[in-house]
């Protein structure tokens, strides 16, 4: 009898926005348990090797990992399959490059560059508007 969450993912199964091509193999990486969930995050292996093309090899994607070159939110992160998702920043100091995770119009992410001092903040949801002195708004956030 199975016990536990499945550690396996099937390449047919992974969500279409990953674009995963059909033939590279039966498996995909399966997210790890984190801020966001498993059909709306992108896992760090993926950004890496498929998007943006810093290893051949998921390998040396878990060799670039292990050298602590990558940051999501100013973290380090050396989990493979790390879940970044809808406005997470992913930095590597090294080459001086900050990405964030945006959807593109067809629901599928999208690496954005950012700049440095934009990459410092998160942007969030603004659930109301009240107004103060003078009728200046003053939103809440999360």
């Amino acid at each position: 009898m199975a016990r536990g969450l499945k550690k396996h993912l099937k390449r047919i199964n992974a969500p279409k926005h990953w674009r995963l091509d059909k033939l590279g193999g039966a498996f995909a990486p399966k997210p790890s348990s984190g801020p966001h969930k498993s059909r709306e995050c992108l896992p760090l292996i993926l950004i890496l090797h498929n998007r943006l093309k810093y290893a051949l090899t998921y390998r040396e994607v878990i060799a670039i990992l292990m050298q602590r070159h990558v940051l999501v939110d100013g973290k380090v992160r050396t989990d493979k399959a790390y879940p970044a998702g809808f406005m997470d920043v992913v930095s590597i100091p090294k080459t001086n490059e900050n990405f964030r995770l945006l959807y593109d119009t067809k629901g599928k992410f999208h690496l954005h560059s950012v700049r440095d001092d934009e990459s410092k903040f998160k942007l969030c949801k603004v659930r109301s508007v009240q107004f103060g002195q003078k009728r200046h708004p003053i939103p809440e956030h999360l």
